[in-house]
Parts: C-alpha cells; structure tokens; sequence
C-alpha cells in the first residue's frame, strides 16, 4: 500500500525566509526533520511511562513468585 502524504506549513517572516534560500538551507526539509525529531521524542516518552507503570507492577509481585515462576518454566 502505498504511503499517503498531507502538506504542513509554518508561517515565517518573510526577512527568515530571505536568509534562509541565501544559505540554501530548505524549510520543508527543516519542518520536516523537526516533526519526526518531536514525533520520536513524544513517543520515546511515552514507551518510558509504559515500563515505569510496568516496572511499578512488578514491584507488586514478591521475588519468590518471579523464582517460582522461572523454575516451572524450566520444567517445562
């Protein structure tokens, strides 16, 4: 399937844009390379509060049970 794009754009004033093409820098590539920098970042922190409320649960469980547990396994 092939991937489906949409247009972002971002209001600048026009002196940044100016400045911009002088140093041949592109603003799609710059918008572009900052959302997937956000976008990863946001998900980096939420895979982060996964363990946490994972690591939390854990926690719970006695360390005995965890030592039963892998030696039943090992039986298996």
């Amino acid at each position: 399937m092939a991937t489906k794009y949409v247009t972002v754009s971002a209001k600048i004033p026009k002196e940044v844009k100016e400045r911009l093409e002088k140093a041949g820098v592109k603003p799609s590539k710059v918008i572009k390379e900052a959302l997937f920098k956000a976008l990863k970042e946001v998900e980096i922190q939420e895979f982060k509060n996964v363990v946490k409320d994972v690591e939390d649960i854990f926690k719970k469980i006695p360390d005995e049970r965890i030592v039963e547990n892998i030696r039943e396994d090992r039986e298996k």
